[in-house]
């Protein structure tokens, strides 16, 4: 079966990820009952998770046509003979109209009737919700006929299900470490019970560990040296004169030591200083040395963006920009945050623009899990610094980073688990949250399909 990108934006797109099938029809009848048969209408519907009964209606509402959809067949028929063009035409429209979210123009969006009788839609990837226009013939027929709510019971059973099963497994586990530890101990305890039987068989029997250890004879000359040497030990007397005069002597000694040491000291610090900065000439002809703060002098940090900021003023590749980070000793995630902040710092409104500009430079720096991670912990921390207007749009980012194929469903997933579990309650989660919940849902029916 042919199949083609949904939503006619999207038509050249080739790794678009949402399909539906191109549309077939058939001219049947003769006359004033000649009506055109949409032979693919429940596949294209499926597709667009909506009822087949609501384009056929909407073919039907355009064309000034009668138009029905047998629910039991699955025929989609409407009065007159239409061209294929003109009816795939009209469904482009109603994709545009009931099917694309008007945010981010994503095709996963789930039909909303509010108890005043309003028509939306809900994006599951940015949660925008998008207002219908009422004065659309079809929204009529829409609120007589509303889209049934997918249930979501066996998710949560299966869910709770493999929880319990997880639960088991890891008291299983822990009770098999608690046999491990107290077989180990009696282990222990029995080894210790032998050497001690072992030490009171030879005490016993009048041997000791240093007699085994040693030689049982002794040649009488090492024990006669041995004497020798005691009894000079023996023969010496240490004394400390504890007069004040030597008391003095060794304070004066002491004193001298450390002041020519801390002389030293300050004439190699003075030296130091002379060779790292430059010397300027008074009007009188005397030198003084151009002392530097502490404070004029900039970070790693600082250094580091303003060594990406030059390679960026120079219209520098991904590669080259990439080793200029490579180059840097701060750690992988003070890279990630730094280059985010030098790329969009200080933008607003167009935040999700900015990203997709500059996704080549994103792209070069995340090859791996791993730093795909580290980027998406730097867009939460750039969330900290920038406007309101930019973090509305923080979904959406994350939706074109995706999209992109720069940041991969697992590490976003992860690191939303990580935070939410961390107890960190940033904005960025809270607006991060209903795209990670459809990127979830989305992986779950995949492997239903």
């Amino acid at each position: 079966m042919a199949l083609q990108n949904i939503g006619a934006s999207n038509r050249d797109d080739a790794f678009y990820r949402y399909k539906m099938p191109r549309m077939i029809t058939k001219i049947e009848g003769r006359g004033n009952g000649i009506k055109t048969n949409i032979v693919n209408m429940v596949d294209i519907a499926k597709a667009l998770a909506r009822p087949a009964s609501y384009t056929t209606k909407y073919f039907g509402c355009e064309l000034g046509a009668q138009s029905k959809f047998d629910e039991k067949a699955g025929t989609s028929l409407v009065n007159g003979a239409h061209d294929t063009a003109k009816l795939a035409g009209l469904l482009e429209v109603f994709i545009k109209k009931y099917v694309q979210c008007y945010g981010c123009g994503n095709p996963e969006t789930e039909i909303l009737i509010s108890k005043t009788q309003m028509i939306s839609l809900k994006c599951a990837a940015c949660g925008f919700v998008s207002d219908v226009d009422m004065r659309d013939k079809l929204t009529t027929f829409i609120l007589k006929n509303p889209p049934e709510q997918k249930k979501g019971g066996k998710d949560k059973k299966a869910m709770r299900r493999a929880e319990k099963e997880r639960l088991k497994e890891g008291e299983a586990a822990d009770e098999e470490m608690k046999k491990l530890k107290k077989d180990s101990k009696k282990k222990g305890a029995s080894s210790k019970e032998a050497t001690a039987k072992g030490s009171k068989k030879k005490a016993a029997a009048g041997v000791s560990d240093e007699d085994n250890s040693t030689s049982p004879t002794r040649s009488r000359d090492g024990d006669n040296a041995a004497a020798d040497d005691d009894d000079d030990d023996d023969d010496v007397e240490w004394q400390t004169d504890t007069s004040l005069e030597a008391a003095k002597q060794r304070m004066a000694e002491q004193l001298s030591a450390a002041t020519a040491e801390m002389v030293m000291l300050s004439t190699e610090e003075s030296e130091k200083k002379k060779q790292a900065f430059p010397k300027e000439a008074n009007e009188n002809g005397s030198v003084k040395v151009q002392e530097v703060s502490e404070e004029t002098k900039p970070t790693p940090y600082g250094e580091l963006i303003q060594d990406i900021k030059a390679s960026l003023g120079s219209a520098a590749t991904p590669s080259q920009l990439k080793s200029v980070l490579s180059s840097s000793t701060l750690p992988p995630q003070d890279k990630m945050n730094a280059l985010f902040e030098v790329l969009f710092d200080g933008v607003g409104k167009g935040f999700t623009k900015e990203v997709v500009k500059n996704k080549k430079y994103l792209a070069a720096v995340v090859p791996d899990e791993e730093s795909q991670t580290l980027l998406v912990r730097a867009i939460e921390e750039f969330g900290g610094k920038c406007s309101v207007e930019a973090l509305k749009e923080v979904p959406v980012v994350l939706k074109a980073l995706y999209d992109g194929d720069v940041l991969e469903e697992e590490s976003i997933v992860e690191w939303y688990n990580v935070a939410v579990a961390a107890g960190r309650d940033s904005q960025v989660l809270k607006n991060a949250k209903p795209f990670v919940e459809w990127i979830q849902s989305a992986e779950s029916e995949e492997e239903d399909e």
